[in-house]
């Protein structure tokens, strides 16, 4: 049987990605979603530092063990996505295409990189590289 519950790791202290994670929601059929604060340790950020992903490039979803990192994870959250709500519509429309989601996703994390660069922000630096950690 398949876990019914997908996780989504991402920088809560980035207005954008939060407003986007708060609002992404999924069908029932496929699981709950649950919310996880890339700066607070976690198991899940571990899994990720662990698989050598970068968690200040890209959000990060888990759905049935699998990781899927950045445009793909944005991808995976259309198709898996509810139609209801004009922003989870408009989700759809925008990534439930790889080549969309693939051009899209590095416009989005250079406003995020910029506003979090903006607010004084720090990386997260999951991944413990020296001097990395400014925008």
């Amino acid at each position: 049987m398949l876990d019914k519950k997908l996780f989504l790791i991402y920088d809560k202290q980035c207005p954008l990605c939060d407003n986007y994670c708060q609002m992404v929601r999924i069908r029932e059929s496929i699981g709950s979603l649950e919310l996880i604060d890339a700066r607070k340790d976690s198991a899940h950020l571990k899994q990720i530092t662990n698989q050598g992903l970068d968690i200040d490039q890209g959000m990060v979803l888990i759905m049935n063990g699998q990781l899927y990192y950045g445009s793909k994870a944005v991808h995976v959250l259309a198709l898996v996505g509810s139609r209801s709500g004009l922003f989870n519509r408009i989700n759809y429309w925008v990534f439930s295409s790889e080549m969309a989601a693939s051009a899209l996703y590095p416009v989005l994390r250079f406003g995020r990189n910029l506003l979090l660069k903006l607010l004084g922000k720090t990386k997260i630096n999951n991944l413990h590289r020296a001097g990395n950690n400014k925008f």
